[in-house]
């Protein structure tokens, strides 16, 4: 659902900077790379030290990329398979690096077993979430569903909270550290749903195409 309406609407604010950024020379592939190693830096350089705001803050700001490089694209006539690949790719490295310094937190100074097993379990949950659909369309199957938290609705909700309790140690705000714990069990949840989600749909679609191609194989031999 974040995905559909919330792209829309920043799609459309972020055109006009867009478009700057190709009168000023720059590639969807450059917004693309810059944008992944913001969010990596980001993430590791601030989430393992408990730096939650600050560290949300850097991330927010380069993850915009990922609409701005599709934008860039599309105004220049140049959207390719070589850029939906990179894009996709860099994608899970960011995804990896935000739920992975949050695990590094909770193996360290965190000293959370249970949360830092929660959040190598975002992290896991999160790629086989995005495998299944590709692996299945690479199958020939459309993978007609879009699941509980799809990589949108993971980013906010743990962005979100996770900037929210970085106020308890930046700003003093009693209480709030518990949004984050939150957040991660809200994921790991959704995604495990939104896994089953699609593995249920995949194995439909493969018994329905089995069954269509078995029909079209007993028409032929009756023709015969």
């Amino acid at each position: 659902m974040l995905n559909k309406y919330a792209r829309a609407f920043f799609t459309r604010v972020l055109t006009p900077f867009a478009a700057f950024l190709i009168r000023k020379g720059v590639s969807p592939d450059a917004v693309t790379l810059i944008g992944t190693a913001g969010v990596v830096a980001g993430a590791l350089a601030f989430y393992p030290r408990g730096e939650f705001f600050w560290g949300t803050v850097v991330i927010t700001l380069f993850v915009f990329s990922d609409l701005v490089d599709g934008n860039m694209a599309r105004q220049m006539g140049r959207s390719s398979r070589w850029g939906a690949f990179l894009d996709s790719t860099l994608d899970r490295v960011a995804d990896g690096a935000v739920f992975g310094g949050l695990a590094m937190w909770y193996a360290g100074h965190g000293n959370d077993q249970v949360l830092c097993a929660v959040s190598i379990f975002c992290l896991a949950s999160g790629q086989v979430v995005s495998y299944t659909k590709a692996r299945g369309e690479a199958i020939g199957l459309p993978v007609k569903v879009n699941g509980l938290v799809e990589r949108s609705e993971r980013l906010v909700i743990t962005l979100v909270l996770c900037g929210l309790s970085g106020f308890h140690r930046t700003f003093g705000v009693p209480g709030i550290q518990w949004l984050l714990p939150i957040a991660l069990w809200v994921v790991a949840v959704g995604s495990l749903i939104t896994l089953i989600q699609r593995v249920v749909t995949v194995r439909r679609e493969s018994a329905e195409a089995d069954a269509a191609l078995a029909r079209e194989t007993a028409d032929q031999g009756s023709g015969a």
